[in-house]
């Protein structure tokens, strides 16, 4: 695959960092003022200043704690080194080496579910250590996700009862008294409150499982995350965390440049990615899609090894990506959300300068405005905002505690009353001809509550709504095969196969 990176010349001037002599080049100019054509008349009442930043969420309502449970394989060592079986430890290692972990064990009596033990190795300095597994770690309550050590060993551990269908990513954070976190020795039977202020430095410290090979990029040049996937989770045609394997003849890669264009819009210059598939496109452009958050999907995760199989397999037409940086969380949080500036830049700045350049097509009904997490609601509002730029949205895991404002309480009171501003705004603006793929897993508290919610507000508006509910939190490692099943939804052939877990 071609990786180039673009320069901008024009309004812009300079060169990206980073760029080689003779890469390929663009040019950008950013022209757009006002609103977006094709905004409902007066506009959706969202808000066209950045404000306030509201980066978290409120305290929201969650799903009871994952169940834990005895590891029968841990329970078996146990048991040898207390009966003085010097070598237990030393076999279990080297068997778990050549394994791999999570240590995943069936349940007899619960044939849906399995035993999923997280391991660390420690040293003679570990004194704790902390397991976060995303969406089953309560951050308000770290104590609860901390390791068991078997007594005299090196061997700490805390095993989940997870259904046999879940993925997810997670972090492992050993407390040895020194880097960053600096937590204190003291007992952990004192007050609640002191033990999980002396737990929070560990956060810092998080990084992947060393005895894990699958691994899955941080956000924001973080360390990084590990995955672990349950023999029941549904297939994924991309994952990666995997090596990417390609046999000899298997088509050609697409182009990936990445370019930095003006935007009036923004008061900012902004890096986009842009993915054109190899071969002959169709006369009047290719499927298009907008996908948020770019820094993370192309420069990240890789993104366009997943165009290029859905096009090769032919699941997907010829399709054409705008990915447009995110830049940090703190620019994130203050462009992303209900904000009538970031659709102008996306409607009326970023799509005519790729039609200036590329093969994208004018048709709503053939665009896709797509987004995870601030750019899942983001997509959805550029969906009501803009109609007739975009007439489909994939949004995964919404945050629609979004509202002009801020999040409300942080006891999270306002998330359980009433509709989201979001789903009200849609309610208020009349029907439109909006096809929507919604996902959220089943371990996002408020968020899933309120993603059924829109589900039948945009359903009872006559839009057309395919919904999944999958079993995983708030997390690229589910977001990468929702990605792949929501552009098949949207945009692949009438008579590609039933909709996986659509309600």
């Amino acid at each position: 695959m071609k990786t180039s990176v673009g320069t901008s010349t024009g309004a812009v001037g300079g060169t990206l960092p980073g760029a080689a002599a003779g890469t390929a080049t663009g040019t950008a100019t950013g022209t757009a003022g006002g609103t977006v054509p094709g905004a409902p008349s007066g506009g959706p009442a969202g808000t066209g200043e950045a404000g306030a930043v509201h980066a978290a969420p409120p305290r929201t309502s969650r799903p009871a704690p994952a169940e834990t449970v005895d590891s029968p394989r841990i329970v078996a060592l146990a048991a040898s080194v207390a009966g003085g079986r010097d070598a237990a430890v030393r076999e279990f290692w080297a068997e778990t080496e050549a394994q791999g972990t999570p240590l995943v064990e069936p349940i007899p009596w619960d044939p849906e579910h399995r035993a999923v033990t997280f391991l660390w190795r420690g040293t003679e300095d570990t004194r704790r250590v902390l397991l976060l597994v995303n969406r089953l770690v309560d951050r308000s309550h770290l104590a609860g996700s901390l390791m068991r050590r078997i007594h005299g060993t090196d061997v700490w551990h805390l095993t989940y009862r997870l259904r046999s269908d879940h993925r997810g990513s997670y972090a492992i954070a050993p407390d040895t008294g020194g880097g960053r976190a600096r937590t204190a020795a003291a007992p952990e039977d004192g007050p609640a409150d002191d033990f999980q202020a002396r737990l929070l430095p560990l956060l810092a410290e998080a990084g992947p499982d060393p005895l894990n090979p699958r691994t899955v990029p941080g956000r924001w040049q973080g360390a990084g995350s590990s995955v672990f996937e349950l023999p029941d989770a549904p297939p994924q045609p991309w994952r990666p965390w995997a090596p990417s394997v390609r046999t000899a003849g298997s088509g050609g890669r697409g182009l990936v440049e990445r370019h930095r264009l003006t935007s009036a819009a923004l008061a900012a210059r902004r890096d986009v990615w842009t993915y054109v598939p190899p071969g002959p496109l169709p006369d009047g452009g290719a499927d298009t899609l907008v996908l948020l958050d770019g820094d993370m999907w192309c420069g990240r995760l890789g993104v366009q090894a997943l165009f290029d199989r859905l096009i090769r397999d032919g699941v997907l037409p010829p399709l054409v990506v705008l990915a447009p940086d995110a830049v940090d969380n703190a620019t994130r949080a203050r462009e992303f959300g209900g904000r009538q500036a970031y659709v102008n830049f996306l409607a009326a700045e970023l799509l005519p300068w790729a039609a200036a350049r590329l093969p994208v097509t004018f048709d709503p009904s053939r665009t896709v405005v797509a987004g995870e997490s601030l750019g899942g609601l983001t997509a959805l509002y550029a969906g009501l905002a803009a109609p007739r730029r975009f007439g489909k949205v994939l949004a995964q895991s919404p945050s629609l505690w979004w509202r002009p404002g801020g999040p409300g309480p942080v006891d999270g009171t306002d998330a359980a009353d009433g509709p989201s501003w979001l789903a009200e705004r849609y309610a208020g603006g009349g029907p439109r001809e909006l096809r929507a793929h919604l996902r959220v897993g089943r371990y996002e508290g408020d968020m899933r509550k309120r993603c059924g919610e829109l589900r039948d507000t945009l359903r009872g508006l006559g839009h057309s709504v395919a919904y999944t509910e999958y079993n995983g939190g708030h997390d690229y490692a589910c977001w990468a095969g929702g990605l792949a099943e929501g552009l098949v939804d949207l945009l692949g052939r009438a008579d590609d196969g039933a909709r996986e877990g659509g309600v």
